[in-house]
């Protein structure tokens, strides 16, 4: 479990996955997806985050407000397909329900994540991306300290005349967050 001021970071419970398939099959969330999950489409994911994090002890870590015993969304880390020409990569990602955009809570908890990534895990580098038209998360991505790489990719997955087929890549090292930290 990890903890910021206003969040926490846990362990997948069996009424996760419910509000996992709402956020995931919300349009506006996956408005930089392909399309919205099915239910089965979330179960599917949700068991295989929470297999993951079971597995390796980090992952996607679903979050609550720590005011509140309820599911936000989920932020963490992973590793992603050897498919993407970023690989071999851990990335940060998070997707939070729509009604609590805005107010800070992915980078709080993306923060908590790269902090979990370079001083526990001893990584070096974590990379981020998205759909080149995806500007709030790359938002989130510049207040986290990460950089643009410059090497947009088509998403091997997408279909190359889906407009969310290129993406960008950002990233940032162990130095550049240890800088930004202090």
């Amino acid at each position: 479990m990890l903890r910021t001021e206003r969040l926490i970071l846990r362990a997948w419970a069996d009424d996760d996955l419910a509000r996992f398939e709402k956020i995931s099959g919300d349009p506006e969330v996956m408005e930089f997806y392909p399309q919205p999950l099915t239910k089965e489409q979330s179960h599917s994911m949700g068991a295989r985050v929470q297999s993951l994090l079971d597995e390796r002890g980090w992952g996607f870590w679903p979050v609550e407000l720590s005011n509140q015993k309820k599911c936000i969304g989920f932020v963490g880390l992973h590793v992603p397909k050897d498919n993407l020409p970023c690989f071999p990569c851990v990335e940060i990602a998070w997707r939070l329900a729509k009604e609590h955009w805005g107010q800070g809570y992915a980078t709080e908890a993306a923060n908590e994540s790269l902090r979990y990534a370079f001083a526990e895990l001893g990584l070096d580098e974590v990379v981020s991306f998205t759909t080149l038209a995806n500007a709030r998360s790359q938002a989130v991505m510049q207040k986290l300290g990460m950089s643009n790489t410059g090497n947009n990719f088509m998403h091997p997955d997408i279909e190359k005349a889906h407009p969310q087929c290129e993406h960008v890549l950002y990233k940032i090292t162990r130095r550049e967050w240890e800088r930004n930290a202090i």
